[in-house]
C-alpha cells in the first residue's frame, strides 16, 4: 500500500516500541535517534490525507473529461482512500480506548 496506512507496519512499530521499552539498558547511555510513535502517527495521517487528496483530484479530473484518467483508476483510488481513512479511524478509536483504560487504572 503506497498511499495508505500500512496496518502491519504500524503494528510492527508498536510492538518494536513495546519491546524497546521493556529492554531499556540500566546505564544512562543515549539511544540512537529513532522514529517516535508521534512521528509514525503523523506520517500515517499525512499518508491518508495524501491518498484522499489524490483520489479527489483524480475524480475531479474525470468529471472534467480528462482523457488521461480512467474510471477504474479513480474508483480504485477512492476505495484506497476510504479504506485508509477507516483504518486510521479505527486506530484512533483504539488509542482513545487504551488511553481511557490507563487513566481509569487505580494508582
Amino acid at each position: 500500500m503506497t498511499a495508505g496506512i500500512s496496518m502491519t507496519h504500524l503494528l510492527a512499530e508498536m510492538q518494536r516500541l513495546a519491546v524497546t521499552a521493556d529492554r531499556r539498558p540500566p546505564t544512562a547511555e543515549p539511544l540512537e535517534p529513532q522514529q517516535g510513535f508521534a512521528d509514525l502517527l503523523k506520517s500515517s495521517i499525512d499518508a491518508v490525507n495524501q491518498a484522499q487528496t489524490t483520489a479527489y483530484d483524480m475524480a475531479a479530473a474525470l468529471e472534467r473529461g480528462d482523457k488521461s484518467v480512467a474510471l477504474p483508476e479513480v474508483m480504485i483510488a477512492l476505495q484506497k482512500a476510504n479504506l485508509s481513512f477507516q483504518a486510521m479511524t479505527e486506530i484512533r478509536n483504539r488509542l482513545v480506548s487504551a488511553y481511557q483504560e490507563v487513566m481509569n487504572m487505580p494508582i
